[in-house]
Parts: C-alpha cells; sequence; structure tokens
C-alpha cells in the first residue's frame, strides 16, 4: 500500500515562497510520475506540475517560471519550490503518484493519479 505525507504548507504573505515536500511511505519513486495538484475554496480540483522519472518537469501557465518541481528518488521524496506567491494559489496542495504511466506525465494528468496523500494547506494573503 503506497501512503504520501505532505508537508510544508502555511500561510504567507503575497510575493513570498513556500516549499512543499512529499514523502512516500516506500520506493516508489524510481520510475513514478509524481506530481502536485490543489484545490481551492469552490473550485475544482487542478494539477500543478508533474515530473516523470527522468526528472522532465510540466506545469499550468499560470505557475511556470514561479513554481519548481523536483524528486528524490533516493529519499523517496518529490518537492515543490513555490515562489513569488499571489493569493490565487490560496488552496490545499496534494502529492500524487502514478506508478505506471510512463507517458503522458504532464501537470493536467495530475488530479487522475490513483495516489494521493492528504494535503497541506497553502494560504497567501
Amino acid at each position: 500500500h503506497v501512503q504520501l505525507v505532505e508537508s510544508g504548507g502555511g500561510s504567507v504573505q503575497a510575493g513570498g515562497s513556500l516549499r512543499l515536500s512529499c514523502r512516500a511511505n516506500r520506493t516508489i519513486y524510481h520510475d513514478a510520475c509524481v506530481g502536485w495538484l490543489r484545490q481551492a475554496s469552490g473550485k475544482e480540483r487542478e494539477g500543478v506540475a508533474a515530473i516523470d522519472k527522468d526528472g522532465i518537469a510540466s506545469y499550468i501557465d499560470s505557475v511556470k517560471g514561479r513554481f519548481t518541481v523536483s524528486r528524490d528518488n533516493g529519499n523517496n521524496t518529490v518537492n515543490l519550490m513555490m515562489n513569488s506567491l499571489n493569493p490565487e494559489d490560496t488552496a490545499m496542495y496534494y502529492c500524487a503518484a502514478d506508478l505506471f504511466r510512463v507517458t503522458a506525465c504532464g501537470a493536467g494528468y495530475v488530479p487522475d493519479f490513483p495516489y494521493r496523500g492528504r494535503g497541506t494547506q497553502v494560504t497567501v494573503s
């Protein structure tokens, strides 16, 4: 059974930065497509970023140039560095993983990934 646990959320002023981390309970990241999605109050979930097994990253347009996703397979961790945050980034952020997605590892697919953490809140004021 795969468990994902997020950390690093919090409250920050506009223009600030936060770093989210997600750790798996076992070694899954070597071949997995992993990523982050978010859901703001009253809005649908949206994929934010994804990174494939080769380290190739994908982002939605609204976070390009501000967010950076990375992975540390040795520590079963995927991170999301968020800079220049604005109030529109306020949401619950979840990490997610798809162990068998070899192709099409894009941000838009992340909401459909079968494994997801419980989330961490990010609030930008």
